[in-house]
């Protein structure tokens, strides 16, 4: 009965005190071999009455837990509560971008905090090649590029994407000078304390937040405009930016197919607008990639191939060999009209029928985001996708709202899933233990 009761705690409560609890009631305890007071910590009797209550606690305990996300930190856990794959993922859009200025530290961290599944990023480069989290190709509009007097000479006008922008290109400073930075809030009616207060931060550190977490965290990293990046960025012998991109994932162990081993230990998806950049690193590696869909106005940058091509049977055919699954803006599967949903299109329907999975963007709180027909509410919104439109995940700058929604309406899985993940966790705590 012990035993059985272990199983549930540990699969229930996450909060590491009660697993200990639990480990010392076997007399298995985390502190075992550890002296205190001169003394061997000697393990408890199963035949103690003192015993009992700890078991009324921990069956307390078993059956109120919710998850707790500490802040990521330094530790070494040998063993972490594994990934989520029986509910849409919750993918923290630039991380908790609502809150905390966007592609920080700060913004991922919370992120974490409050239940994410995956961290997104955008990775762009510096002038001498460092892999750089941040969206925007200019520095103008989310960083105090402009109090910054040094380098008032450094503006110039590029082509992307077929139009000559004019401002401060990422790509024109080093990795050095873009850390005297700091990042803003881009949207005015969003908190605008935390102005000033991040650095920017280089794809390495972005992983490393992900990894330090105690819990398994996956990451979602863009290959963001490579055509503009390998025209104004250079890497000894030949190599490009898609070539850099891969190489750091390695470096930090990244591999293996959807829901693989290797893969469900270090999850990860690289998505990118770009279907050539995709199909490249397709021969490189065999992480899962997703393939990002704009507006219907706007033509791939790569190919220069129209919405329209690009979400047909026929290229849904060819990409489902590169990809495992589609990002579309959210609006162009089910358009809109005067901020009211119109009638939805089958690209969901026709991509699942193909095996790709549908991970749709963007979801924000704020009214001026949710259409009419969800009275103003994100949880209506959430709803709708999840269980109407039947998504596989979402693309959110408020993460904990989603992750406070699964919770209330899905926090178990079922059926084969939920046998699966189980088996996960007793493997997770069967290998704490050592057998002698």
């Amino acid at each position: 009965k012990i035993a059985i009761l272990g199983i549930f705690v540990k699969s229930t409560a996450t909060n590491q005190r009660y697993v200990q609890l639990y480990n010392s009631i076997l007399g298995i305890s985390f502190l075992q071999n550890r002296k205190r007071g001169g003394r061997k910590k000697e393990p408890v009797s199963m035949g103690s009455p003192s015993v009992v209550p700890y078991i009324y606690l921990l069956l307390l305990v078993g059956c109120s837990a919710r998850p707790l996300y500490p802040l990521p930190g330094r530790r070494n856990d040998r063993n972490k509560q594994p990934l989520q794959t029986f509910r849409a993922y919750n993918i923290a859009h630039r991380g908790s971008n609502g809150e905390i200025p966007e592609e920080t530290a700060a913004a991922y961290m919370r992120a974490i905090e409050e239940g994410t599944d995956f961290i997104e990023t955008d990775i762009l480069a510096s002038k001498d090649g460092a892999l750089i989290c941040f969206h925007d190709v200019i520095l103008d509009d989310m960083t105090d590029i402009a109090n910054h007097k040094e380098f008032a000479d450094r503006k110039r006008t590029y082509d992307v994407q077929g139009v000559n922008t004019t401002g401060y290109f990422l790509v024109d400073f080093t990795l050095e000078e873009l850390k005297l930075l700091r990042v803003k809030q881009r949207y005015p009616f969003r908190d605008q304390q935390y102005n000033g207060e991040f650095s920017i931060i280089t794809f390495e550190e972005f992983i490393s937040i992900a990894l330090d977490a105690h819990r398994v965290v996956g990451i979602y990293p863009e290959i963001k405009n490579p055509v503009l990046i390998n025209q104004h960025v250079k890497w000894p012998g030949g190599k490009k930016f898609e070539d850099k991109f891969v190489e750091t994932l390695k470096k930090y162990g990244y591999n293996g197919s959807y829901m693989s081993k290797q893969w469900l230990k270090q999850p990860a998806f690289i998505q990118s607008f770009a279907p050539t950049s995709l199909i490249y690193i397709s021969n490189q590696t065999d992480l899962p990639k997703i393939f990002l869909i704009d507006d219907t106005n706007t033509p791939t940058q790569d190919t220069n191939q129209s919405y329209w091509e690009i979400t047909s049977d026929g290229y849904l055919d060819y990409i489902k060999e590169y990809v495992v699954g589609i990002g579309p803006w959210k609006d162009t599967i089910v358009p809109c009209s005067n901020n009211y949903l119109q009638t939805p299109s089958d690209l969901i329907a026709r991509a699942h029928a193909r095996n790709l999975q549908v991970h749709p963007y963007t979801f924000r709180n704020e009214n001026q985001f949710v259409h009419f027909n969800f009275s103003e509410d994100p949880y209506n919104e959430f709803d709708y996708w999840i269980n109407k439109m039947g998504v596989d995940g979402l693309f959110t700058d408020f993460t904990g709202s989603l992750h406070h929604y699964q919770e209330w309406t899905n926090p178990f899985a079922s059926g084969e899933k939920e046998a699966t993940r189980l088996l996960n966790k007793i493997e997770l705590m069967l290998s704490k233990f050592k057998y002698t």
